[in-house]
């Protein structure tokens, strides 16, 4: 298996990981029956829930991003050291960006997801 692969694997397990702070945020500010419920009509999560909701939307955003180009390098046989170190970037970034949104950490927050947004770029100007 591609290294690549291994890390677009590790970031799907990531998201999961945010979506499950997310449930677990509106749990713990809505209960059991908002939790389950059909969602319609939720107030905003204040403060560390709600950052929790944005980041795992980003977080969505961004996977489908890093899996294109990551699928596409793969599938055109142009991985390469550069591929993998994008790949590397994307994820540790990710992980970063997680703990900064969450922890209302907004300038680091930024940085982190400029971090991420390299690593796409890096492995998207090796597929050819």
């Amino acid at each position: 298996m591609k290294p690549e692969i291994m890390y677009l694997t590790w970031s799907v397990l990531l998201a999961i990981v945010h979506m499950l702070i997310a449930v677990m945020a509106l749990f713990s500010h809505s209960g059991l029956m908002a939790t389950v419920g059909n969602r319609a009509n939720m107030p905003e999560l204040p403060g560390w829930g709600g950052r929790s909701v944005r980041a795992n939307d980003n977080m969505a955003q961004n996977l489908v991003l890093f899996a294109a180009v990551v699928l596409a390098a793969v599938a055109t046989g142009t991985t390469n050291e550069m591929t993998l170190k994008g790949a590397q970037l994307f994820f540790w970034a990710r992980c970063a960006y997680a703990v900064f949104y969450i922890g209302g950490l907004p300038w680091l927050r930024t940085g982190s997801w400029l971090v991420s947004i390299a690593g796409v770029l890096m492995i998207a100007w090796q597929v050819k």
